[in-house]
């Protein structure tokens, strides 16, 4: 009887620990000294290495420590394993926890010495908080080790942002990820909660920390992207690897294509079919509210241009029934004005900025794009800071940057001037440098805009142009533009939203295809010059 009811308290204190162990909250250890306490009919207390109590039952008698330090001192240095004293009326029982030095200190005290069943239930009970506290600390190692590689793997996605592939590989000697040895990749930009990021990162992740011949980051400016880079077209086919950890095979590829600037359609390449982007496609199509956005196929020195597609792609995926969208590959403005004079316009424009830093030239670059509470986030700065170098900016250029049409113009110069001041352009000497206006009355730049507005001609009875062009007139405030135009402010975002769809443009998440819709409609406003 005796043995089973000892069996029974055993199964009682395995079951505190498979309880513990499947919360995922961490060990308790308070509550196997309770358990333990009610047991044996005494007090426990748990001495940390430090020679502190961690925890302990209610009544645990603490005056009775400053007697125990000797004898603490050499369980704790690991000279004993366990020891039985006396402290006033105390009958104590010590028992050292873990294999390595220095060790905590599992105290029993009691009115009378502990039974042999006691002391049995003790030594398991001791045993099971040093394997919680192992656990924990395994734990606090694995995640630490998952935030290292994430933060490792951001490193690489921004090295990748600014074209150095040479830092990229620097950054990962020893353990070079697959995808740095592609020659091109697609990026893949999956919406989905916040919450999702870390267990997608962690299912797909590789014994390396990357993703075999992919790469999961997460977006720290918006909470809700994991941008997936995905090596297009790779021969190893490791990217299979990739599809194996999911939990069911394809059935097959939602009806999206990609299209490239011929406006030729074509499908994924075939290792792409088959591993990461088949994955990442059944992920959206079992979940409601993931959406996913797909690059065109680019050189990994052209990441920067590959994650503005996706952006922009994300935008039209969000308002299709499969919520999957391949970019619509458009001819940009930029190589379509006349070199020389946009190059003259930009040098006019950023000449200024001769001297200002590259730090601030930088968060300019970035502001003029996105929110600033995102550049703040991307660059792990404060909103403050942001705020202070564009006070800087505007300052020296004399311009507003909380207006559309300012960013608009000062990110097309950046564009035209590859980033620097300087850009390497020089105007020839006497002569006028051009006007904005004039760069864009070109023929060419007339076209690019007729045909990126052409698919707002399909309206459904909305007038979206009108719409559009209000809510630049406002500045893209929609409540300004709703007074303005006499419309709800939902009615404004939803014409904003079906505009998003049409454009293929992100204009509301990040914002990030506003310049190109407001150069457009500056083009059409005025005269072409044959």
């Amino acid at each position: 009887m005796e043995v089973r009811a000892h069996t029974g308290r055993l199964d009682e204190l395995l079951h505190e620990v498979r309880r513990q162990m499947s919360r995922g909250t961490g060990a308790d250890p308070r509550a196997v000294l309770d358990w333990l306490g009610r047991q044996i009919d005494a007090d426990v207390a748990l001495v940390g290495s430090a020679g502190a109590v961690e925890t302990s039952t209610a009544r645990f008698p603490r005056q009775i420590l400053p007697s125990l330090e000797p004898t603490l001192s050499r369980l704790a240095g690991g000279q004993v394993a366990a020891a039985v004293t006396e402290s006033g009326a105390f009958q104590v029982r010590l028992e050292a926890l873990g294999p390595r030095a220095p060790r905590p200190v599992l105290v029993v005290a009691g009115t009378s010495a502990p039974t042999r069943e006691a002391a049995s239930l003790v030594s398991h009970a001791g045993s099971l908080i040093a394997l919680l506290d192992r656990a924990q600390d395994a734990d606090t190692t694995l995640r630490g080790y998952q935030y290292k590689a994430r933060q490792l793997r951001f490193a690489v996605f921004s090295a990748l942002l600014a074209g150095d592939l040479t830092l990229a590989r620097r950054m990962t000697t020893g353990a070079v990820p697959a995808l740095l040895d592609a020659e091109r990749l697609r990026v893949y930009l999956l919406h989905c909660p916040s919450e999702d990021r870390d267990r997608l990162a962690q299912t797909y992740q590789d014994g390396s920390g990357y993703h075999g011949t992919g790469l999961m980051v997460h977006c720290p400016a918006f909470k809700e992207h994991l941008i997936c880079l995905v090596a297009d077209g790779s021969a190893d086919g490791s990217a299979d690897e990739f599809a194996d950890k999911a939990t069911d095979e394809a059935d097959g590829e939602p009806g999206n294509e990609a299209t490239d600037d011929s406006g030729d359609a074509s499908a994924d390449g075939p290792q792409e079919a088959q591993g990461h982007g088949t994955v990442l496609r059944r992920l959206v199509r079992d979940n409601p509210h993931y959406a996913l956005g797909i690059s065109s196929p680019y050189p990994l020195g052209a990441t920067a241009e590959a994650y503005g597609q996706a952006l922009h792609a994300l935008a039209a995926a969000r308002h299709t029934p499969e919520r999957v969208a391949a970019y619509l590959g458009r001819t940009p403005l930029v190589p379509l004005l006349p070199r020389t004079e946009a190059g003259a316009w930009a040098r006019a424009l950023l000449r200024p900025l001769g001297s200002t830093p590259r730090a601030t030239l930088d968060i300019t670059r970035l502001a003029v794009t996105f929110p600033r509470s995102a550049v703040a986030r991307l660059l792990d700065i404060s909103r403050n800071t942001v705020s202070h170098h564009l006070g800087r900016v505007a300052a020296t250029l004399g311009l507003d940057l909380g207006d559309v049409r300012t960013r608009a113009a000062l990110d097309l110069a950046f564009c035209l001037a590859g980033g620097q001041p300087d850009g390497g352009f020089g105007a020839e000497r006497g002569r006028p440098e051009p006007t904005l206006d004039e760069l864009f009355r070109a023929e060419p730049a007339h076209a690019w805009a007729r045909e990126f507005l052409r698919p707002l001609q399909d309206t459904r009875g909305r007038d979206l142009y009108a719409t559009l062009r209000a809510w630049i007139d406002a500045n893209t405030d929609a409540q300004r533009t709703a007074r303005h135009l006499g419309l709800s402010r939902n009615t404004v975002r939803a014409h904003l939203r079906a505009a998003e769809h049409l454009l293929s443009r992100d204009l509301l998440t990040t914002g990030s295809g506003i310049h190109d819709l407001v150069h457009a409609v500056h083009i059409t406003g005025l005269r072409p010059v044959d």
